[in-house]
């Protein structure tokens, strides 16, 4: 039995919960979070403990965290867990400085413990499989990428002061699966953005539109747009061209009935948003961790990956604020 600890018992963990609910010999046996109703609640659901965080961490209890607080929080929980010698399983982003992300990375591989950088959509059924094939070589050698990322609506202003930006809060999803479908880092990075969904979300000093475009070193190309707002639902797509063919995951709609009429054909709208449409992926990346622990295999994707993504989202805001491509060394 892998006993877990979930830290923060907000949305995502609430999220986490339901997927470790529904994985054999793994149970929740503590929660906590700066709040005692949702806390409270969420203990009530699974039968677990209330405590304070470094006793979750320190409690003879629980052999695995899941980290999913606010970002600010990350470094100290990380470091408390990988000392206490616990399994580790951390919401992105890790940190908002990459120098505190690899000082993460320094205590974690001095304390020999597994990390897994909750990076979802590596786990999504449809991304998955499209990757898949890309390694199989499916469609010859990937020559561009193409990634389109777009909310439903955009959050509250209070949430954009405090989230790092779009490139960091928003983005980071996308430049982490730019990575994971090309299969070979990034040497380039050019922004544009702007606001034209919200001008409270610009007077922040953020963006809520924006394109990047990434390049490696041997020229392939990866296109990413965002946007904070979409009418028709949650968009989550992605298209790959390669020398031998085109590979494409469309949107997920919340059914697979379409109409067709004298007045065309009619689809019912995409899933309205994350929870809705990552519920798999979710699932997948939790048994993936488990499975992890239970074997004695590294989870991926990891603190490197978490780093990356991390530097790259640090380069798409240094090229919107100068106006020029930034290169990675």
């Amino acid at each position: 039995m892998t006993r877990i600890g979930l830290l923060g018992c907000g949305r995502i963990g609430q999220v986490h919960a339901r997927s470790v609910s529904q994985i054999d010999d793994t149970t929740v046996t503590a929660v906590a979070d700066a709040f005692a109703e949702p806390a409270q609640a969420l203990a009530d659901r699974t039968g677990a403990k209330v405590l304070e965080p470094l006793a979750l961490i320190e409690s003879a209890d629980v052999d695995a965290v899941v980290i999913g607080t606010p970002t600010d929080t990350h470094y100290d929980l990380i470091h408390a867990a990988a000392r206490a010698g616990k399994a580790i399983f951390c919401e992105k982003p890790v940190d908002l400085s990459s120098d505190r992300i690899r000082d993460c990375m320094q205590v974690v591989e001095d304390a020999g413990v597994p990390f897994l950088t909750a990076f979802n959509r590596r786990f999504d059924p449809n991304f998955a499989d499209l990757q898949a094939r890309l390694r199989q070589g499916q469609i010859g050698e990937v020559e561009i990428v193409t990634i389109q990322s777009r909310d439903p609506s955009p959050p509250p202003v209070s949430y954009i002061e405090s989230s790092g930006g779009l490139f960091r809060d928003m983005m980071i999803h996308d430049l982490d699966m730019a990575r994971f479908l090309l299969g070979e880092e990034l040497v380039r990075v050019y922004a544009v953005g702007s606001s034209l969904v919200d001008p409270e979300i610009g007077k922040a000093g953020d963006v809520d539109t924006a394109a990047v475009t990434l390049t490696t070193a041997s020229g392939k190309i990866c296109q990413i747009t965002n946007s904070r707002r979409a009418s028709y639902g949650y968009d989550q797509r992605i298209e790959v061209h390669g020398s031998g063919g085109m590979l494409r995951a469309d949107n997920v709609h919340e059914t697979t009935v379409e109409m067709a009429t004298a007045s065309g054909f009619t689809r019912a709208p995409a899933q309205h948003f994350f929870l809705e449409r990552y519920e798999a992926a979710y699932r997948a990346e939790m048994r993936h961790f488990i499975d992890a622990i239970a074997t004695g295999r590294t989870p991926s994707p990891n603190l490197f990956d978490g780093l990356q993504a991390q530097l790259l989202a640090d380069a798409a805001a240094q090229s919107l604020a100068e106006g020029a491509p930034v290169d990675l060394t």
